[in-house]
């Protein structure tokens, strides 16, 4: 079970670094049993709702909890 999972978080964060809307230094990913968690800040709401739009095309993702805080710079 535990290979699933790093294959998951694998997808998810190639996923992210081929999206060009957010910085991905600043994003970190947590994926258990399909639930993945979104942490960090981005600079838009723009860039929260990216980050989980790309989440939603990955095979494997059955639910997204999208914590990122939007900081204004």
């Amino acid at each position: 079970m535990q290979n699933t999972h790093i294959k998951l978080d694998d997808r998810i964060v190639s996923a992210l670094e081929r999206s060009p809307h957010f910085p991905k230094r600043n994003v970190r990913v947590e994926a258990i049993d399909g639930r993945v968690t979104l942490r960090g800040v981005v600079r838009s709401y723009y860039q929260k709702q990216m980050a989980q739009e790309v989440l939603r095309s990955i095979d494997g993702v059955a639910e997204i909890e999208n914590e990122l805080e939007v900081s204004w710079p």
